[in-house]
């Protein structure tokens, strides 16, 4: 059953995007409605934003390996991002995929696609659950 994350964060909240977990191949995804905000002077998808949405759907992905509700927090430790062409208005989502690691640190990738099928960008990135004692 697939599981929208809302709200959860203040980030969240400020862009608008949304966390999915519960798709059957185990792959979390981070979606956004892209309009004006989230544009450059250039007119196209502002390369933070799409840095976020791959960060996220990547965190999110290392979170489903140890819990399938998605909300196990895991920060990033190393993100390289490769930027292959504009955003443009409309959907847009990364899907993260978990390509290696042990038990403390997962190696993940992800790609972000506008709804047309664009590749927009993709990212590598080694990702570490965040410890309980941490989270106070």
């Amino acid at each position: 059953m697939i599981t929208q994350i809302r709200d959860e964060t203040g980030t969240q909240r400020l862009v608008g995007y949304v966390v999915e977990v519960g798709h059957p191949d185990g792959c979390a995804r981070c979606w956004l409605d892209l309009d004006e905000r989230h544009l450059n002077r250039h007119n196209a998808l502002h390369g933070g934003i799409a840095t976020m949405l791959l960060d996220s759907a990547s965190g999110a992905t290392g979170s489903l390996t140890v819990d399938d509700t998605g909300l196990v927090p895991f920060m990033s430790v190393s993100l390289n991002v490769q930027f292959v062409a504009s955003g443009k208005p409309g959907r847009v989502t990364a899907v993260g995929k978990v390509t290696g690691g042990g038990r403390s640190l997962k190696f993940i990738n992800a790609e972000l696609h506008h709804e047309d099928g664009t590749l927009i960008a993709t990212c590598s990135g080694i990702f570490k659950r965040v410890p309980q004692e941490r989270l106070s």
